[in-house]
Parts: C-alpha cells; sequence; structure tokens
C-alpha cells in the first residue's frame, strides 16, 4: 500500500452523501468540502436545490412510485392498496343477534374498510371459539368508514367472533410518520398521500408515464433512489394515532383482489382472508411460516422485481443509476429472494440501526454497491434544542463499526433535514471523526476483508437465507423484551471473525452442508426461529443429531428444537444434555455437575447474563457440564455427543462479555480452542480484525471509555495498545512496518 493519510482528517474524501435542501446554498459546499462528500441527495419532505447542479458530486433523488401523485389516487380509489385487518374480538353474551365494529382501535385516517368490492368472497367472519367459517348468507354489513359494523344473525352464547376485512389504505404509513413528526398539519403545503397500486394495469403504465416524465425533468440526478416500489411492510396505526402492528417484513398490504386472482389462477387454490389475517398474528416473521404465505411471498416475489426490473431498464436507458431504499415499501423485492438480481439494480441502501441491519445491507448480493444510512436522522424529534444527537451518533457508530469491519458497506450517508443538523455543532464534529474513521477501513486494508474462523456457522431457522441477517426483528432494529435474548446472538455475530450462513430446515433435508462447523438454533418455543413443528420431522432431528455425532457443534439459545413429543420437550435434549421441565416430570431426580470454570467462560467476570432466560432447564444426561444456573435452573451448559460438542444458552442478549462467550463457545462447540487465542484483545470489549495480506490488524474500542489492553496476534505475537474512547488503533502486524505506538488514533 501506498502512504496513508492522517487517520482522523477527511483529506480522503468520497464514500459519503449528504442531504440537501433549499436556502442553505452556503452552508452545503462548506460542509460537503468539510466532510469530503461526494454525493447529495433529498430527503422525505424537502426539494433539491439549484446549486446542485453546479456542484461536484453525484446527486441522488428520492422517487416515489407508489405515492406521491396524489391526484391520481383520488381520481383512481379503487386503485388504492388494500391491507387485510381484524376486528377486535367480541364474545356473544347470548344466542341471537351480535354486532361487530370494525374500526375499533384502527386510525381512521389510514384505513377504511373497502365496501366496494364482493364482500362475501372477500370478507369473512370466523366463529373463534370453533375456529369455523360464518356463512356470508348470515351476516350483513351496515355503515361506512369509521362506523362500519357487521351484524351476525345467529352468534352463539359464549362464543368469540372476528371480523377478517379488506381495508383500503388511505394514507401512506410512512408518509404519515414523517407528516406527524415534523408537525406537518400546519403546512398547508403537506397533504396527506395515499398510495396506489400497480396490480391495476392503468395505475403500472401511469407510473411508467411518470418515471419518464420525472426523468426528463430531473435531467441533474445521477441516482433515481426509489424509496421503495408498491408494498408497504405490514404497518398500522390504532386510534390513537400510535403504532398497533408492525411487522417490518409483513406482506398484510401486499392484497388486492387482482392479485389474490391471479395467484389461484397460477397456484390452482384459493386464498382466503385467513390467510393473510392468521388468527391476528398477520405471519409475522415470528410464526412459522405456512406453505400458503411461503407461496404468496414467491407469488409476489416475481411479480415485483419484475416490475422493478422494467422500471431500471427505464432509469439506465437515460444513463442514470438505480438505487433501492430497503425501508418503506420493499415488501415483494427480498433483496435475498431467488430473483433479486435480475432486477439489474445498481445499488441498495438502507438505515443502519445495528449491526444485524448493517450486515443485512452490506451482505445483498447482486449489486454494485451498498450505502447505509447512518443514526441519527436529521428531524426534530433528536435534532432539537437540548437535544444530543452525539450520543446518538456515537451508540449508532459502535453498532455499525464493528459490522462494517466484517464486511464494509461501500458507502454511508445520512438523511433528514441538514439545517437541523447544523444547529448541532458538536455532532459535524463527531461526524466528521466517523466519516474519517469509515474511509479508513477501506483506504488502509486495500479493500480486502479481513480473515475469519477456519469454520463456517450456520444459523438455523425457518426462514433461512431469505431472511440472511434479519432474524428476530420486529420493527427494524428495535428492542423487544421476548426477543432481545435471541437477537443478542445474531448482533455478536455480526462483528465476530466468521463467515455466517443462514439455513432454513429445508435446508437440511439432505444433511448439514459439509462446511459447517457449528449450527446455531435459537429462539423461543413455537416460533420460526426456535422451529415448532418443523422438528416433528425426523430426517431433520436424525440430520442434525449425526452431524454433531460425526464432530460438529450445535448452539442452542433458549428453547431450541422446542416441540413436546416422545417424551421430551426439546427434540434435540439428547444432543444438547438439557431439556425444559414443564411439570410432568417432576417425579425424575436429576444429578447436577457443575464446573467452576470452563474454556467458554474464561473471559466472563461477573455472572452470565442471559437477559429474559429461559426457566426451568435441568440436565438430562450425567456428561451434561453446568457453568452457571440460578436456583436450580440450568444457564449455561456443555455436552459431549459422540465426537461433537453442545453448548446451551438460557439467553444471549448483546453486551461485550456475551459477545466473546459466544466467541469462545463456537471455537469450543467446533472443537478448535486450540486456535482461539490468535487475533484477540484481552479485553472483551475490545474486537480485532486481522488483514493478512495488507500486514495490519485493527482493534476497535467497543467502549465509551478509554482501555489499555494486550492485542494476540500469530505465533505469540503481541502489542499493548491504547484505545481513546469509542476509539481504533491500526497494528503493523510485519516487523518491517511502523510500530502501533507511532500510529495516530481517532476517536
Amino acid at each position: 500500500m501506498g502512504e496513508q493519510q492522517p487517520i482522523g482528517t477527511a483529506a480522503t474524501a468520497g464514500r459519503l452523501t449528504l442531504p440537501v435542501q433549499t436556502g442553505i446554498d452556503d452552508q452545503i459546499s462548506a460542509l460537503m468540502q468539510r466532510l469530503g462528500a461526494d454525493a447529495v441527495r433529498n430527503s422525505d419532505g424537502t426539494e433539491l436545490p439549484e446549486l446542485v447542479k453546479d456542484l461536484d458530486a453525484k446527486v441522488y433523488a428520492t422517487y416515489f412510485v407508489g405515492r406521491g401523485d396524489q391526484e391520481w389516487a383520488l381520481a383512481h380509489p379503487a386503485h388504492r392498496t388494500r391491507v387485510y385487518l381484524m376486528s377486535d374480538r367480541v364474545p356473544a353474551a347470548a344466542d341471537g343477534e351480535l354486532s361487530i365494529p370494525l374500526m375499533t382501535g384502527w386510525f381512521a385516517e389510514q384505513v377504511t374498510p373497502d365496501l366496494d368490492c364482493d364482500l362475501a368472497r372477500w370478507w369473512q367472519v370466523i366463529d373463534r371459539t370453533t375456529g369455523d367459517t360464518v356463512p356470508a348468507g348470515l351476516w350483513r354489513v351496515e355503515g361506512s368508514g369509521a362506523d362500519t359494523i357487521v351484524r351476525l344473525a345467529t352468534a352463539r352464547a359464549g362464543h368469540v367472533y372476528t371480523v377478517n376485512f379488506l381495508a383500503v389504505q388511505t394514507w401512506d404509513p410512512t408518509q404519515m410518520y414523517n407528516y406527524l413528526t415534523n408537525g406537518w398539519a400546519d403546512d398547508p403545503t403537506r397533504i396527506k398521500e395515499s398510495p396506489y397500486d400497480v396490480r391495476h394495469p392503468e395505475t403500472w403504465a401511469h407510473v411508467q408515464r411518470s418515471l419518464e416524465t420525472w426523468l426528463d425533468d430531473h435531467q441533474e440526478v445521477d441516482v433515481v433512489r426509489f424509496t421503495t416500489f408498491f408494498y408497504h411492510f405490514t404497518l398500522v396505526y390504532g386510534a390513537n394515532g400510535k403504532e398497533r402492528f408492525v411487522d417490518w417484513f409483513g406482506y398484510t398490504a401486499s392484497v388486492s383482489v387482482p392479485a389474490m386472482e391471479a395467484f389461484e389462477a397460477e397456484y390452482g387454490y384459493r386464498l382466503t382472508p385467513e390467510d393473510f389475517v392468521d388468527q391476528g398474528y398477520y405471519n409475522a416473521s415470528f410464526r412459522p411460516p405456512s406453505k400458503v404465505f411461503g407461496d404468496w411471498i414467491a407469488f409476489q416475489h416475481r411479480f415485483v422485481t419484475d416490475r422493478v426490473a422494467e422500471l431500471v431498464a427505464q432509469v439506465h436507458a437515460r444513463g442514470k443509476e438505480a438505487m433501492m431504499f430497503l425501508g418503506d415499501n420493499w415488501i415483494g423485492a427480498e433483496p435475498y429472494g431467488p430473483h433479486f438480481p435480475q432486477t439489474r439494480l445498481d445499488a441498495v441502501v438502507g438505515s443502519v440501526g445495528s449491526g444485524a441491519t448493517c450486515r443485512m445491507i452490506a451482505d445483498i448480493p447482486g449489486v454494485r454497491y451498498t450505502e447505509g444510512r447512518l443514526l441519527p436522522y436529521f428531524f426534530p424529534d433528536v435534532f432539537h434544542p437540548g437535544g444530543d444527537p452525539v450520543s446518538e451518533a456515537n451508540q449508532s457508530w459502535l453498532a455499525a463499526r464493528r459490522a462494517i469491519v466484517r464486511s464494509p458497506l461501500d458507502r454511508i450517508g445520512y438523511g433528514g433535514y441538514l439545517s437541523l443538523a447544523l444547529e448541532h455543532p458538536a455532532f459535524l464534529d463527531r461526524a466528521e471523526q466517523i466519516v474519517a474513521e469509515f474511509r479508513a477501513i477501506h483506504d488502509r486494508t486495500g479493500g480486502e476483508r479481513p480473515a475469519n474462523a477456519p469454520f463456517k456457522v450456520g444459523v438455523l431457522n425457518a426462514w433461512g437465507g431469505l431472511r440472511t441477517w434479519q432474524t428476530h426483528m420486529v420493527a427494524h432494529a428495535l428492542h423487544y423484551r421476548q426477543a432481545y435474548g435471541y437477537l443478542g446472538a445474531i448482533e455478536a455475530l455480526s462483528g465476530l471473525p466468521f463467515e455466517v450462513v443462514f439455513l432454513s430446515f429445508d435446508d437440511l433435508e439432505e444433511g448439514v452442508p459439509d462446511d459447517i462447523g457449528v449450527l446455531v438454533n435459537a429462539g423461543a418455543a413455537h416460533t420460526a426461529f426456535s422451529g415448532g413443528h418443523a422438528w416433528a420431522d425426523p430426517k431433520l432431528v436424525a440430520a442434525v443429531r449425526g452431524f454433531v455425532a460425526r464432530g460438529g457443534g450445535f448452539i442452542g439459545i433458549g428453547e431450541p428444537s422446542a416441540l413436546i413429543a416422545a417424551g421430551v420437550t426439546f427434540q434435540l435434549a439428547d444432543v444438547l444434555g438439557v431439556d425444559q421441565e414443564l411439570g410432568w416430570g417432576l417425579s425424575t431426580n436429576r444429578d447436577y455437575s457443575h464446573l467452576a470454570s470452563h474454556f467458554i467462560t474464561t473471559d466472563l467476570a461477573g455472572r452470565l447474563d442471559v437477559g429474559e432466560g429461559t426457566p426451568n432447564i435441568v440436565p438430562t444426561s450425567p456428561d451434561t457440564r453446568i457453568l452457571d444456573d440460578h436456583e436450580g435452573a440450568v444457564r449455561l451448559a456443555v455436552h459431549p455427543f459422540g465426537a461433537g460438542r453442545a453448548v446451551y444458552l438460557a439467553g444471549l442478549p448483546y453486551s461485550h462479555a456475551n459477545s466473546r462467550l459466544l466467541h469462545r463457545a463456537l471455537y469450543w462447540a467446533a472443537g478448535q480452542e486450540a486456535g482461539f487465542g490468535q487475533w484477540v484483545a484481552d479485553d472483551p470489549r475490545v474486537e480485532v480484525a486481522h488483514y493478512p495480506e495488507a500486514q495490519l490488524c485493527l482493534a476497535i474500542n467497543n467502549s465509551s471509555e478509554p482501555i489499555r489492553t494486550r492485542v494476540h496476534g500469530a505465533a505469540g505475537t503481541s502489542w499493548t495498545v491504547d484505545l481513546e474512547a469509542v476509539g481504533h488503533q491500526w497494528i503493523p502486524t510485519s516487523p518491517t512496518k511502523t510500530s502501533p505506538s507511532t500510529e495516530k488514533k481517532n476517536r
């Protein structure tokens, strides 16, 4: 490599996109020069200033395919997108007529019952006590809008009833969020945008014509940033104007009568409203996916990617690049789906809220480059007098940097109102440091990826590769009490030195792939991530047992392989050496064998944090060794099985200590603990990446405290490093290179 610019300066420009807006031309130019930005963009609610025509920078422009033309939406109400919803559960106090109000609990400004469709065909009344569908002739619909009521003529006392109804989306959820967050109600130029559906040929033709016109009118634009395409993830607000149901992977709002009719013609069977409502769970990603729902995803994936390819072709014909924002109306695009590369998109950009979401973007195949939008977003919920965007920037960067080191994004950027960020000079100082550090990861290594462990880690769940780096998420990178103890393992893996592949249970039909060293199954019982009824398949259980018996590793977190059958709760209880006691086996005495120390817990200071944990875990084998328990319940245990090894954890929230513990557990489960001591730091808060070709290693401080620690390399080499809070240090690993003490540090 050639001579490097000092780390901590912005002398090396590029790889950065800044949001711009009208009225602050001088500040835009100055900040671009200061940060070395080579691209600019507008955000939802802002326009590109005339200045962009004179900038030496790429120009991104947001483009909304399924919303933004309110005149068209109002003129074609039948073409607005639909969503399936379920009424509240209503019990019948007596035999006879029962009234079921549909909109109780739903936000009437966002959705309204679709009364123009064939109600008998596309609506459904269900007796939830029996599970039976009530014949359409026994109920009628009265009223409209927020006052719509279904009257059931023959309700049975003591039974509970619901209505699955098709609803019109009258307000796009993301535009609604931006509208409410930014107080646009007082701005007469701001309208409430309705989304429309390209399943209707007239609307699709209009979308294509509109894009051609827009391209004619925006010659200055280099990159069309599609935000996003056709169908929004499931996000429905309650009557109080707050989120009531959100699933970042939800397909409930991808329905329409034309789509469901086309599905029936292709697949040969008829969909019902319950296929989407799913008892009120709406096929959330935690639910083991049904065959019907899997078929619907595949069906919409083909449709969406076919249509996206046509839009991308229009953009390419004008010599411009096409970029997809991984969010908002991204449903059906499925960036890890089989047809995504056929879109010929140039790039994907997404919001980086964690290490897992960063890897989700960076690892997408089939595009020329990826870009992460760092947080915080320049909105008034953070950028206000007394706000602390610097702290949020540090938290975001600490989470993202671990993942970026392992799988670098090609670019980073910010979004929102630049004028708000300009009012916080301390944030701009910190952003300058972050951008310089990001560039250094690329520049110092020459694009080389850091070395990984000599074995792969397979994350096993119902979704497999379709949801690569997307497991245990409800809303994008947000914390949920019931999930953080499992998502922590994925978050830890996003920055650890392993090649990680996501495997579905179907992927193991012919056995565990030969290059997998350790399988990880993490999740709560009955969820898609633990597996549920998938474990009823003897071939699956035998495949995993055989893999471990031949020398493979297995790590179970929470309730792995949980399915009550054959005398056990965990179908791999014999592999794990533990099971979950449900109360049926209390007459059985079990011997406990504790180990005071173990390779896995070597760096653990204090008690293990398992988050919410998993209750009533008991040993099942005299060979089980308990490393941590609480009031008789196992929290961490190890167990040999044939030539292989298994590890059980009651939960694993993300933390520095837990990330190190998982790092060690994977090496131990793989039977390769002898190779663990290279390219690690003594302090678990510090992670190390080794670049053999560049003859460098990078030590990053994942804490907000300064740290002195020892970094261990190959063949007994080691270095003492002093890291500033949130800082990093490059260490030449060749004796001919500069010693680490002379390397300039950055925080």
